[in-house]
């Protein structure tokens, strides 16, 4: 089976385990069906994902005058509390802003490695937390907007870290941890003016199942800008990870942008 297509992140669905699915020109894909089976990708070109042009991927599947000139790519997506749409301020394209900013958010944790807080969207839940690889997640408190969830975050960052160890996430040497508990630690360095929105009484932990044989205990990170062309037995899909039977790991998501060949045996 050969397929062509530029690189996106996975879609997911929450089921048992977590089904993935990749995007091409002409199909759409099962990559739970791909497990144990050979994979070889071969880089074809550039497609960067805002203009379509065949220009060099620069960052986040966009060349490099589409990341500094796209809404879709702005500073608060990162640091949520650099958002402005609330105050009716600018930084790209207002109305866009405002569409994806002035929306319900969620402040949660994640066990994805260890213990990390995060911020996302109302509606990407559970599929932010399926990206990061969790193997379980609780929501904190719901916010109306980003700049309230990202405030948040970055008080609670200096109790719990907002980063994942993807190489630990994907070798699975997660520790088992409480996160009702850590909810309740965590509580008292909510800021003041978010206090109210802390859902105080939930204890619903969200768990994934993810579809993998074989976790590595050795990882490589295979790049396309360094090794055009792979191929492997697949044995495992986590966050957005494709991993292989050598122990040899590539980031779906970080290659978004590049437009491959795909073939499987």
């Amino acid at each position: 089976m050969n397929y062509q297509g530029v690189l996106k992140k996975m879609l997911t669905e929450f089921e048992s385990p977590i089904q993935y699915y990749l995007e091409m020109d002409t199909d759409f894909i099962n990559v739970n069906q791909l497990l144990n089976k050979n994979i070889e990708i071969t880089f074809e070109k550039y497609q960067c994902l805002c203009c379509g042009l065949n220009k060099k991927i620069f960052r986040q599947g966009h060349c490099y005058n589409c990341f500094y000139k796209s809404a879709q790519v702005g500073d608060w997506i990162m640091k949520p509390e650099l958002s402005t749409a609330h105050l009716g301020i600018e930084d790209r394209d207002l109305t866009y802003e405002k569409q994806a900013q002035l929306q319900p958010h969620i402040v949660y944790l994640a066990l994805s490695s260890a213990v990390k807080v995060g911020v996302t969207r109302k509606l990407q839940v559970p599929t932010r937390w399926i990206d990061q690889g969790a193997s379980k997640a609780i929501i904190m408190l719901e916010v109306p907007n980003r700049y309230l969830a990202g405030i948040t975050e970055v008080a609670l960052k200096e109790f719990v870290s907002d980063k994942t160890s993807w190489q630990k996430m994907l070798k699975n040497a997660i520790l088992d941890i409480d996160l009702t508990a850590e909810v309740k630690k965590l509580a008292m360095h909510i800021p003041p003016e978010v206090k109210s929105y802390f859902l105080e009484n939930n204890e619903n932990v969200l768990t994934m199942n993810f579809p993998v044989l074989q976790y590595p205990t050795k990882i490589k990170s295979i790049n396309l800008e360094k090794t055009p062309n792979f191929e492997g037995k697949l044995k495992g899909i986590k966050g957005q990870y494709l991993i292989f039977e050598d122990g040899r790991v590539f980031n779906v998501r970080n290659n978004e942008g590049n437009v491959v060949s795909l073939s499987v045996t």
